[in-house]
């Protein structure tokens, strides 16, 4: 059976290519689909700006850690400082870029889950929903969290590789990938690497006392020893190790990492007072042999939990609701992910240790934003712990239970994930579904579309800033929410791009030190923002010491220009 498995998920047909170019295309087609009606403006700023400041350093320019606070990884920023270093200042590139990972996401998954679950339609019932909330399905362009995601999926991949042991230097090879989201997404990648470290050295030492096999286990180690070797040798050369510490470690915990309280909220939701009795008792009657009634009955009570969502669809247009109902299927999937884990861990399973490290990852990504805000980039994780409790029943279960309950959850979370996904409800901290379709006008921001006024007024910004604002003068735009450093090719001279709490670490006196100490000698204020609260740290105390340094000189439609005098 195990043999079996494994054939199936390395070796590939026509059927297997159909499927992935069937997934890749219809996540890709989602990736586009949501850029061509929503940009997030804050994000994309910081991504755009922060991006270009990477591809200037790698031409020499202003290092980030060393040179200017920068409080998060910075391979997400490399990767798409790179793009704007190959191709130019191009956003639709960009997009490109996330619609490509999106789809390699989603087959990625895909192979991952029929390697758990052993069953071709199970797995491709499982892999569905990924075309809808795949890693750039819900937040649809480039960042830190999608891109964290879809390396951990490629280590995940390769740690199965190692564990089937077909050559060491997978084991390596996955070691090496394990590292790689620590430099993409810090709450992410560290807490998925400890445990994929120390599981494996717990193994190492368990299986080496009972003469199991332990060469792809000190492989993975290996790599990982070596790739953060060179990870950190890289720092040293570049930022320093320090500096690089000090703001993406120390720093960024401290603006950032909630209490303990609200890490441990997710697991207080009341409707798992009926949904684990609901399991517990289901997994009992699909194990039953004596009749085929109980297993038909366990089979309706497992899939019982699917059911709010789908009533939520029907009996509700409230789209904060609906998205409510489908976002409390993650604390029961939690719960159970962790008990199915434990088991394999006392089994000495590696599978458990990957298990275990797919659950460090899902909670660090919720230490930012906790349940609600944090999942619209993990929902592959979702999907793969979920697979991995179907896979351990297959063999226990009679035939039908498994396709029925992957066919219940794969419709479930196509459908109500299809309008989680379109109703924009995770983006609602922006206003994106208000208003005229407008398109941005400059070159650099072609195939950047939004509802509302912001990109014609951003237009409005940049045509001044060509005519009356010379090319070498440093500015501060505050609080930064527009791209204006892509979209112009100027060079930042004031070390705080975007004004918020995760990412300012100044005082509004200092600012006001720094704007002297760089000749900096504009100000420009976004009056008309699209985000529903202003993010700007100290905004009144900030504005008032710059009112000392700065005179308005020239209103525009959603801002307010101040030149030094």
């Amino acid at each position: 059976m195990e043999q079996r498995q494994q054939r199936s998920e390395a070796d590939w047909g026509v059927r297997d290519g159909l499927a992935a170019a069937l997934l890749f295309a219809a996540t890709a087609a989602t990736v586009l689909w949501q850029n061509a009606h929503v940009a997030v403006l804050w994000d994309i700023s910081y991504l755009l700006d922060s991006s270009y400041r990477f591809a200037l350093a790698l031409a020499g320019g202003p290092m980030p850690y060393r040179d200017f606070p920068f409080a998060h990884a910075p391979l997400t920023f490399l990767l798409q400082g790179a793009v704007i270093r190959l191709t130019g200042r191009v956003f639709w590139h960009h997009v490109a870029y996330a619609a490509v990972a999106g789809g390699l996401g989603t087959v990625l998954a895909w192979r991952l889950v029929l390697r758990a679950v052993g069953q071709w339609p199970a797995a491709l019932l499982l892999a569905m929903p990924l075309t809808v909330l795949g890693i750039y399905g819900i937040y649809p362009t480039p960042i830190y969290d999608c891109d964290c995601i879809l390396l951990v999926l490629i280590a995940v991949w390769l740690l199965g590789r190692a564990q089937d042991g077909r050559s060491r230097w997978w084991g390596f090879a996955a070691g090496c990938a394990a590292v790689v989201p620590v430099f993409c997404k810090q709450n992410i990648g560290v807490p998925f690497l400890l445990i994929v470290a120390v599981g494996s050295a717990v193994l190492l030492v368990v299986r080496s006392r009972s003469q199991g096999e332990t060469r792809g286990l000190a492989m993975v180690l290996a790599g990982a020893a070596v790739a953060m070797a060179l990870a950190l040798l890289v720092l040293h050369a570049t930022c320093g190790v320090g500096n690089y510490v000090y703001w993406t470690v120390t720093f960024a915990a401290e603006r950032r990492l909630p209490g303990l309280a609200s890490m441990v909220e997710v697991y207080r939701e009341r409707s798992l007072l009926w949904e684990l009795p609901c399991v517990a008792a289901g997994l009992w009657l699909v194990r039953s042999r004596r009749a085929r009634w109980p297993a038909w009955l366990g089979t309706a009570l497992l899939v019982a939990p699917l059911v709010p969502p789908l009533v939520a669809l029907l009996t509700t247009n409230d789209a904060e609701d609906r998205a409510s109902a489908l976002l409390l299927l993650w604390p029961l999937l939690l719960v159970l992910a962790a008990a199915h884990t434990a088991w394999r861990l006392w089994r000495r399973e590696w599978d458990g240790v990957v298990g275990l490290a797919l659950l460090a990852a899902v909670h660090g990504t919720m230490l930012s934003q906790q349940l609600w805000g944090s999942t619209y980039a993990i929902w592959p994780l979702f999907v793969l712990l979920l697979a991995s409790l179907l896979g351990t029943l297959r063999s226990a279960v009679p035939r039908f239970v498994l396709p029925g309950l992957a066919a219940a959850a794969g419709v479930t979370l196509l459908v109500c994930g299809g309008l989680y996904t379109s109703s924009e409800d995770r983006l609602s901290y922006a206003q994106v579904q208000d208003g005229v379709m407008a398109h941005a006008r400059s070159p650099a921001l072609q195939g950047m579309s939004a509802r509302g006024p912001y990109l014609p007024e951003l237009d409005q910004l940049l045509d001044f800033a060509a005519r009356e604002i010379p090319p070498d003068d440093g500015l501060i735009l505050l609080p930064g929410e527009d791209p204006f450093y892509y979209a112009t090719g100027r060079a930042p001279q004031f070390p705080v791009l975007l004004f918020d709490p995760a990412t300012q670490p100044y005082a509004p006196q200092k600012l006001v030190e720094l704007a002297r100490e760089r000749g900096i000698r504009w100000l420009i204020v976004k009056t008309h923002e699209q985000l529903n609260d202003d993010p700007t740290p100290d905004r009144a105390a900030t504005l008032a010491a710059m009112e000392g340094e700065f005179v308005l000189y020239r209103r525009l439609d959603g801002y307010a220009v101040y030149r030094r005098p």
